[in-house]
């Protein structure tokens, strides 16, 4: 995959807000809280995202990860990451994986492409794909039926991860029938569940100014809602670290938090920063200690969410393990291969060896798992 630079339109729109609203709670208060197994308000929130006592922070997110889950084991999936189009016409500034109609690198992957990957990662013992791609113009409900159940058929036992919420509404949207419709069609063609992919930040103001071309916060949580109700769990995300405010970044965490207050349906929850290579967003990346601290009040904030997944594939794997120590108690997907981040100039793939390796080697049993957690027999 071929990265390419974009010109940056407006660029006086690209860098952080200037508002950074911090909260007048001392962070000790809110510590107490946590400890406690009180729920936390919008204002704890952003007294512990500017708490700059970061093994504090590990440590109160560690209580509740245990709290969760309270033996020593970090679950981790063999699975495939399979994007059947780059195609897309959103338009997210932040994307460098993405090629527009008519592009010469655009692409549809035939089936026996597709089918391919999927023998390898049999091969392996994989269980699961994860398929995400581009809002193509021409790719309505009929393309993706027919692909869920071309795999369901010829794969019968293979746990398909796929459609991002955006990517539904855009599916409703080309082929003009109701989300629920989509949802419903989808999983009788063979859909197992919804990644979180396209969350961003679940603030209107920032997906206006990120990513214009995709559906707002309440479409997002829409879509998650009506997939819940059809018996469906889903995954749950944030891309941090570009056009937000700290006060945006909770708010982001409240609203999964309420929506899983009514549904019960997300498995997990996973965060990774902005990369900016190759996209049209010109703003510095964030560091390692911003990770560990997102993770962590991610993981104390949202209370009613089992698991939480470090992100080893934007960050590497020593941060990634890093991650296990600030609330995460999964290490993701061996995946096999990755496009988006790579297009963005970032990518740590390992084996399940390795990945086995680093759960070891930071005090942990690794797991094999399932989408829905429950742990393999090794």
């Amino acid at each position: 995959m071929i990265v390419r630079s974009r010109s940056v339109e407006n660029s006086e729109q690209a860098t952080r807000p200037t508002d950074l609203r911090r909260s007048s709670r001392d962070w000790r208060e809110v510590a107490e809280k946590v400890r406690a197994g009180e729920r936390l308000s919008a204002e704890d929130g952003l007294a512990l995202l500017s708490c700059n006592e970061l093994p504090v922070l590990g440590e109160l997110a560690m209580e509740v990860r245990f709290r969760k889950n309270p033996e020593p084991r970090v679950t981790y999936i063999v699975d495939r990451n399979i994007n059947p189009t780059n195609v897309c016409i959103a338009k997210c500034r932040f994307c460098a994986f993405d090629r527009l109609p008519g592009d010469p690198e655009g692409y549809v992957l035939p089936k026996d492409e597709i089918f391919r990957k999927i023998d390898e990662l049999m091969e392996v013992g994989g269980v699961q794909i994860l398929m995400q791609g581009g809002h193509h113009p021409d790719l309505g409900i009929d393309y993706y039926e027919d692909l869920f159940r071309s795999i369901r058929e010829r794969y019968p036992d293979l746990h398909i991860h796929g459609l991002s919420p955006s990517e539904v509404s855009h599916v409703s949207r080309v082929s003009k029938i109701s989300l629920e419709e989509v949802v419903g069609r989808l999983q009788k063609a063979g859909l197992n569940s919804i990644p979180g992919g396209g969350a961003e930040i679940l603030v209107d103001r920032v997906r206006r100014e990120i990513a214009p071309g995709k559906s707002m916060t309440d479409d997002w949580l829409g879509v998650m809602r009506i997939a819940h109700q059809h018996g469906m769990r889903t995954t749950a995300t944030m891309m941090y670290g570009h056009v937000e405010t700290p006060a945006e970044r909770v708010e982001h965490l409240l609203r999964l938090r309420e929506l899983q207050d009514e549904t019960g349906g997300f498995t997990a929850f996973i965060c990774w920063p902005f990369q900016p290579g190759g996209s049209e967003l010109d703003l510095p990346r964030t560091g390692a200690n911003e990770f560990l601290r997102m993770n962590a009040v991610a993981r104390v904030m949202l209370d009613n969410f089992d698991h939480q997944q470090t992100s080893f594939v934007t960050q590497g794997d020593k941060l990634g393990q890093m991650g296990l120590f600030f609330g995460c108690d999964d290490f993701g997907g061996t995946m096999l291969e990755e496009n988006v981040v790579s297009a963005a100039g970032t990518q740590c793939l390992i084996t399940m060896q390795e990945i086995e390796t680093t759960i070891r080697a930071a005090g942990f049993v690794p797991a094999r798992r399932t989408m829905s957690y429950e742990v393999l027999a090794s």
